[in-house]
């Protein structure tokens, strides 16, 4: 298994990634052709510094994604942290350590970077995935809260 940053031509597998769970399902359009919104999304990622999506790949399957964006603040004197968001693994490797291995690499860029710390967010109705990130090391030192419209 490698890891590397994702190219355009990743998109369908990726948005496969994010379909393939009960939330995501209601969330997501798979579908050929892919929605042009997740072109323009992609794009804008790419050209935003510090952002990027992350793939867990073996051979020339992508097994696993996630999205890090390196956050330069004011707060804290300066510091900048990274936040993890759309973390899929492909439901046929899960339980392998792929998940934490993808982590691992996600928290090595985040150093590089010389971020002070890694956030994230989770659904509420993600337990098995809040089991995950604690074995992680992460806390829930903070109460989360969205505005969607």
């Amino acid at each position: 298994m490698n890891f590397r940053k994702a190219y355009k031509e990743d998109l369908p597998m990726i948005v496969r990634l994010l379909a393939d769970d009960a939330l995501g399902s209601g969330r997501e359009r798979y579908e050929e052709p892919l929605p042009e919104e997740y072109y323009q999304a992609f794009d804008a990622i790419e050209a935003q510094a510090g952002n990027q999506i992350l793939l867990a790949v073996e051979g020339n399957k992508i097994i696993g994604c996630l999205q890090l964006t390196i956050i330069p603040g004011l707060a804290r004197k300066g510091m900048k942290r990274a936040q993890i968001e759309g973390v899929r693994i492909d439901k046929n490797f899960r339980g392998n350590g792929i998940g934490e291995a993808m982590f691992k690499e996600a928290i090595t860029i985040a150093k590089a970077e010389k971020c002070g710390l890694v956030q994230l967010t989770t659904d509420k109705q993600r337990e098995d995935a809040h089991r995950f990130y604690e074995k992680l090391g992460f806390s829930a030192s903070h109460e989360g809260m969205k505005l969607i419209f």
